[in-house]
């Protein structure tokens, strides 16, 4: 996802410093160039050699080198540079940076950047919490930096609380979100849909199905990724929020509809992921029901049809997307459901298909429209994601 990018990465004097070698393979292996600075003091943690066996590049050190090429170095450095992060970046640089002092090959070459910039403050909570080190960073807020909140727990020097440098992931989910694609649904407000949904029988049992909610998961953090504002209504899953994603969590197909209907009037684009219950027990008993000699009749009751009704009351330009898991007949079944739900498009597939059934990483769409249909490989569901939302961004005008 960041191939052809150039990551700058700055790392400074803390016991941190080892996660930036993580976060430095983790963003090559994404396809990124990585460029490393370190100051002095971060070389009395981890030595400029890790950095070059994991880069493939050599790490900067000395403004004054003399080994160096005809290219002014942190010049050049800082015009290709598609992104800076300072990670872990101690009380220290971040002042300097605040306030424009550049006397290291760190602060040299980022005081020439133009490209956006990521910072990650690490260091003892007192110093974090301190008034001084919290107007630098609302300084570099001012000046455009993003800053990357640190994490709470246990830090090196013994103490608890905040001021973890994030782990790599974190670290590289923020790389990716400013730079990994195109923005090309800033400014739209996309509501997406994921997971089962829980439909109580007593205190203890309920009625489900089996959707790990990935496949909606995907779909907002990729849209988060091309700069929209993203909302997830999300059923009970095992999965983390994604990044950049406003979260609202809900239980049973009721809890859903109230959430949709609600957020939906504001949303540009609505994908409709969740595989929400059909039925849910006419009954919930208040006690735990006791298992009896011979069967168990349970009564159901329908439940109110979510996608059905964003498509009755849609307002002029909302692109509606809903999905369509089938055993059979996936395209009639799909088709019909487009026509029948006022939607715009049908994302289909089949649960016999290998690489499409629930649980996996792996997804077979089918886009159906009222235009036709676009077969979609096997292929990640981040990818098969970003497939969809270039799909919905055509019908946009047709809405």
């Amino acid at each position: 996802m960041l191939r052809g990018k150039t990551v700058l990465l700055g790392v400074t004097g803390g016991i941190a410093a080892y996660k930036a070698a993580a976060l430095t393979s983790m963003l090559v292996k994404l396809h990124a160039n990585v460029e490393v600075i370190l100051t002095a003091n971060a070389t009395q943690f981890v030595t400029p050699l890790t950095f070059e066996q994991l880069s493939g590049n050599r790490a900067v050190t000395d403004t004054f080198d003399r080994n160096f090429s005809y290219n002014v170095a942190h010049i050049s450095l800082a015009e290709k540079a598609d992104l800076v992060l300072i990670a872990p970046a101690t009380a220290n640089v971040c002042a300097k940076l605040a306030h424009g002092i550049a006397d290291d090959m760190l602060t040299t070459t980022v005081l020439a950047c133009r490209c956006p910039k990521l910072i990650a403050p690490a260091m003892n909570t007192n110093m974090y919490e301190n008034p001084v080190t919290q107007d630098n960073l609302e300084t570099l807020r001012r000046y455009g930096w993003t800053v990357i909140e640190p994490a709470s727990g246990r830090l090196a020097c013994g103490s608890v609380g905040k001021g973890k440098l994030p782990e790599p992931e974190t670290l590289a989910e923020y790389v990716l979100h400013e730079i990994a694609f195109t923005k090309d649904y800033a400014g739209k407000k996309v509501l997406v849909t994921a997971g089962p949904t829980q439909e109580a029988l007593d205190p203890v049992r309920y009625l489900t199905n089996h959707s790990s909610g990935k496949m909606g998961y995907a779909i907002a953090r990729a849209a988060a990724m091309r700069g929209a504002e993203v909302t997830l209504v999300s059923g009970p899953t095992a999965l983390e929020p994604p990044a950049f994603v406003q979260t609202v969590p809900v239980v049973s197909a009721a809890d859903m509809f109230d959430a949709v209907t609600r957020l939906a009037p504001d949303a540009d684009f609505v994908f409709k992921a969740a595989a929400v219950a059909d039925y849910t027990p006419a009954e919930v008993a208040d006690e735990k029901q006791k298992k009896q000699d011979g069967a168990l009749s349970l009564a159901l009751v329908r439940t109110a049809d979510i996608l059905a009704s964003l498509g009755a009351n849609r307002r002029p330009g909302q692109v509606l997307c809903g999905f369509s898991m089938e055993t059979q007949n996936l395209l009639e079944n799909s088709r019909a459901k487009l026509l029948k739900k006022n939607v715009d498009m049908i994302c289909a597939n089949s649960l016999r298909t290998e690489g499409a059934g629930f649980g996996v990483d792996t997804n077979v769409i089918t886009l159906i429209t009222a235009d036709g249909t676009t077969e979609l490989p096997l292929q990640s569901k981040d990818s098969a994601a970003h497939a969809v939302l270039d799909k919905a961004l055509t019908l946009q005008t047709k809405a």
